[in-house]
């Protein structure tokens, strides 16, 4: 039986295919352009829009017998097609503010959004596997234009500690929760395998790229004022939370070993893995 794979085209989305497809199980991609896609041979490619109904057609489920949910928009009339073409068993994508374990967590942008997606999946089948995790390694591609263009990091709270997870190791959970029946009915937290503060988090692109980068610490309305125009304000405020939380408290490890059989990536790797993003030659 087939694997459906949406957010085909994202960084996690193209890990999981290509983990699949190495592996030898039939996997089918959905994208709105499959043209673009660009995605790697052997992967079955097929046209469709999670927010329309009308193009979630037979094509698109035949032979499907689970699915890979990416925690996009349309995600409610996704899981209503795919369960009325027969498709029952789901690994959902998910975050760790989903659920609730902080007061930061409760009505932020983050939990709102996901506990949606979550209940999408849960209210239509009891197969189905929520993978939550914590903040991605990814994210700190925002400083990717001030590294490279050698400009300073200017960030609130630069003590607070993270445990931010490579994107890589997300896609490895969730290839192991399609793959196997050991995850279904559980809904599991993993992070990265170590809480670093900001300061380390630029230590170690620093280090990857090889040369210094300097990091100002400023207030967190310097940082509201300065995010205003590229982050919509729901977000800021999730963020400052976040950091402001995590300065007294260091984010919990959440190991993804029982899901993959192998440790955490580091962030140094990640950092490694993305010199390019930051203007490593």
């Amino acid at each position: 039986m087939t694997i459906l794979i949406t957010g085909a085209t994202g960084a996690v989305g193209r890990h999981v295919i290509a983990t699949l497809v190495g592996s030898g199980e039939p996997v089918r991609a959905l994208t709105r352009d499959p043209q673009r896609a660009a995605l790697i041979a052997g992967v079955d490619v097929v046209a469709g829009d999670m927010t329309d109904a009308t193009t979630l057609d037979g094509r698109v489920f035949d032979g499907v017998d689970r699915a890979f949910v990416f925690p996009s928009d349309g995600v409610d009339t996704f899981v209503g097609a795919a369960s009325a073409a027969g498709v029952d068993r789901f690994v959902v994508l998910s975050s760790l503010a989903a659920a609730e374990e902080f007061p930061r967590d409760h009505g932020s942008a983050s939990q709102v959004h996901h506990a949606a997606v979550e209940a999408a999946v849960t209210s239509r089948t009891d197969v189905w596997t929520i993978l939550r995790p914590g903040t991605f390694a990814n994210n700190l591609l925002s400083w990717a234009y001030a590294i490279s263009a050698g400009y300073p990091i200017r960030a609130p709270y630069v003590q607070s500690a993270q445990a931010p997870i490579h994107e890589a190791d997300v896609a490895d959970a969730i290839v192991a929760a399609l793959r196997s029946d050991e995850w279904v009915g559980q809904a599991i937290a993993i992070t990265g395998p170590e809480a670093l503060t900001r300061v380390e988090q630029v230590a170690a692109i620093a280090e990857a790229i090889g040369r210094s980068i300097p990091l100002v610490e400023i207030t967190p309305d310097e940082f509201r004022a300065e995010a205003a125009e590229f982050i919509p304000t729901p977000i800021v405020s999730m963020l400052l939370d976040y950091w402001r939380d995590t300065l007294a408290t260091p984010d919990r490890v959440r190991p993804v070993t029982p899901l993959t059989g192998h440790p955490g990536r580091t962030l140094a790797q990640w950092a490694r893995d993305h010199r390019a993003e930051f203007g490593a030659a």
